[in-house]
């Protein structure tokens, strides 16, 4: 678990943007002959006497990567997983047996399958919320232990009243940490990353990220990680992770702290890239739906744009799931795979698993927009909806 300091340097004060931050945190004490970056830990124990002793507990290669979080969350501290889905499950466990979990109804379809599969085992009792920008969950929040917020929504890019919901759940809910009340709130903020967010700013008490996505940024590592202030909460995180064995590997961690030091550079070209797309996608006589938050168009755009910010994926859709899957087949320069955040850009028909929520078009096609050259991705992919309508 990771602290106010990062491995060497001190927290830069408030007027270092995290353009800036990304690219200092994390890396040891400057000094002459020293190296710039962390090097890779390579041991399952520690002498004695020392702050670890066994690998299942701590890291150094995890330490310079969980630091670098809490920094980028302002957070007091952030614990790092193998997988979204690792930490996803590290959150789920805080609820007590028999509370109560308030969902979205279309969350990140591998959310929405362990909340049902919780549930359906009676490990707690799932309510579930449409998520829009207008949403009172007043009734729903009462007497509730844990409310999750996806905004915006995979792949319906559905977007949430982060600010107004995290007070409704503080005021209705029900306490599962000694340090907070009312229900504790935790959000999935993989699509827009610390970069455009910090939702503990927003009164979230748990940030949620797959780190593979975004922050890691080139489909080579799967990382899960959270991030919180509230000590206790980390505590409770930390030791589910210990005695579960739910660890990161010191590779992995390297890597996506390797990724993140070129997020800024990332999020602002494929945002700038999905922009483009997106309108282009909107004026196009074969699309017959665009959903993205950066439209004036969207429901949610302006509190979109107030908080997390447009993102860099599209779900759009077409005439039939029979000419969905193939303009994914027949691009060239787009990548049919499932997935988003890399450099490269992605392209699939969502509803093609059989694991998604039955309210997904069977015609949607989702985009995880890279940062090749817009024109290149347009042209490759306004080719292979014309050929295929």
């Amino acid at each position: 678990m990771s602290n106010d300091t990062n491995s060497g340097q001190s927290t830069p004060d408030d007027a270092w943007s995290i353009a800036t931050r990304v690219v200092s945190q994390g890396r040891p004490l400057p000094a002459p002959g020293a190296p710039v970056n962390d090097g890779i830990t390579l041991s399952s124990t520690f002498h004695a006497g020392g702050e670890l002793d066994y690998g299942r507990v701590g890291n150094p290669t995890w330490t310079a990567l969980e630091e670098t979080l809490a920094n980028l969350e302002h957070a007091r501290g952030a614990l790092t997983f193998p997988a979204g889905q690792a930490a996803i499950n590290a959150v789920l466990e805080l609820v007590p047996v028999g509370g109560i979990v308030v969902a979205p109804e279309h969350p990140y379809s591998g959310t929405r399958g362990r909340m049902h599969e919780l549930a359906q085992a009676g490990r707690f009792s799932l309510r579930s919320y449409r998520a829009e920008p207008d949403a009172d969950l007043t009734d729903a929040l009462t007497g509730a232990h844990l409310l999750w917020i996806e905004s915006p929504t995979n792949p319906l890019l559905e977007i949430s009243d982060i600010e107004k919901l995290s007070q409704q759940a503080h005021q209705y809910g029900t306490s599962i940490s000694e340090n907070a009340t009312g229900a504790i709130v935790a959000m999935d903020a993989t699509f827009a990353t610390p970069y455009f967010v910090q939702p503990l700013s927003l009164g979230v008490d748990i940030v949620v990220h797959s780190a593979t996505k975004y922050l890691a940024g080139h489909s080579d590592v799967l990382m899960g990680a959270i991030a919180a202030n509230d000590e206790h909460l980390l505590s409770l995180l930390h030791t589910h992770r210990t005695l579960s064995g739910a660890i990161p590997g010191p590779f992995e961690a390297y890597l996506t702290l390797r990724g993140i030091r070129t997020l800024a550079l990332r999020m602002e070209k494929s945002v700038a890239n999905a922009g483009i797309i997106a309108q282009r996608l909107s004026e196009h006589p074969r699309v017959s739906k665009v959903r993205y938050p950066g439209l004036a168009s969207h429901p949610g755009h302006g509190l979109a744009m107030a908080t997390t910010g447009a993102c860099a994926v599209i779900s759009f859709d077409v005439a039939s799931a029979q000419q969905a899957e193939a303009i994914a087949d027949s691009t060239t320069l787009w990548v049919h795979a499932t997935s988003i955040g890399g450099v490269e850009s992605l392209i699939e028909r969502r509803a093609r698993w059989p694991f998604e929520h039955p309210d997904i078009p069977a015609e949607l096609i989702r985009l995880s927009v890279g940062i090749e050259d817009v024109d290149d991705l347009w042209n490759d992919l306004n080719r292979a909806i014309n050929e295929n309508s």
